[in-house]
């Protein structure tokens, strides 16, 4: 089985690289998802027989301030890939990356796979986009999950007030990885089994210093408060 996957240094690609062993994880610099001749060309040579588009532009506020930017790569890097693999046409499966964020996350609700999206942001926005894009392809998993590196948390300070039932990106490879097993179609929540604030899971994830705020703190485009997933299609996985 050739697996190749997008978005191979980012947390969830290399997560993905540990349980895919001898998975193709082409640079930026081999195919550049947002060129659509740089896609073809290696796509149609490597000839995949599943594909793990991981590869997006997740940062909130930097979508809201760059439109095209997060245009060219969640949108048109993944309408690359969808051609792409149209023109493949070897049944490869497609198993697309996309968020919780693609929910508005205001009443406490744990969203599953039935849940109609509401996105409150551009990134979200582009997400969503990207799974309408990845539905006209014959052979696809759309994979919803919220998760983070099991690290250091990246910013001084984490949200007490926003929840999710959250991973760590190796708890959502191996997801993913039984899913490629099953060959499931459609959408897929791969999720905690634990809902959670973002202060919690920082310090779950083993930062020792981080400081609490809550969104009355927050300057910035709108965000996605409960991001809590459930399924009922799958099961449920204990962070860590």
């Amino acid at each position: 089985m050739k697996v190749m996957i997008t978005g191979g240094s980012g947390a969830l690609g290399q997560s993905l690289k540990d349980v895919f062993k001898d998975a193709f994880c082409p640079t930026h610099k081999e195919m550049d998802i947002t060129n659509q001749v740089s896609v073809k060309k290696t796509i149609l040579s490597y000839k995949p027989d599943v594909l793990i588009h991981a590869a997006a532009f997740v940062d909130i506020r930097g979508c809201e301030e760059d439109k095209k930017k997060a245009q060219e790569i969640n949108v048109e890097g993944t309408k690359n890939i969808v051609n792409a693999l149209k023109e493949l046409n070897n049944g490869c499966y497609l198993v697309y990356t996309s968020t919780a964020c693609v929910f508005a996350g205001e009443n406490e609700k744990y969203y599953t796979e039935d849940d109609t999206p509401a996105p409150k942001n551009y990134y979200a926005d582009t997400k969503l986009e990207g799974e309408k894009i990845v539905e006209e392809y014959s052979n696809y998993c759309i994979i919803r999950t919220n998760f983070v590196p099991k690290e250091q948390w990246k910013f001084p300070k984490a949200f007490v007030d926003r929840f999710g039932t959250y991973l760590f990106s190796d708890d959502v490879a191996k997801g993913i990885f039984e899913v490629v097993e099953k060959r499931e179609k459609g959408i897929i929540h791969i999720v905690g089994d634990k809902r959670m604030s973002m202060y919690d899971l920082a310090l779950l994830a083993g930062s020792k210093n981080v400081g609490k705020m809550t969104l009355d703190d927050y300057n910035g485009p709108p965000v996605t408060v409960d991001m809590s997933l459930s399924t009922k299609r799958w099961r449920k996985y204990k962070i860590g």
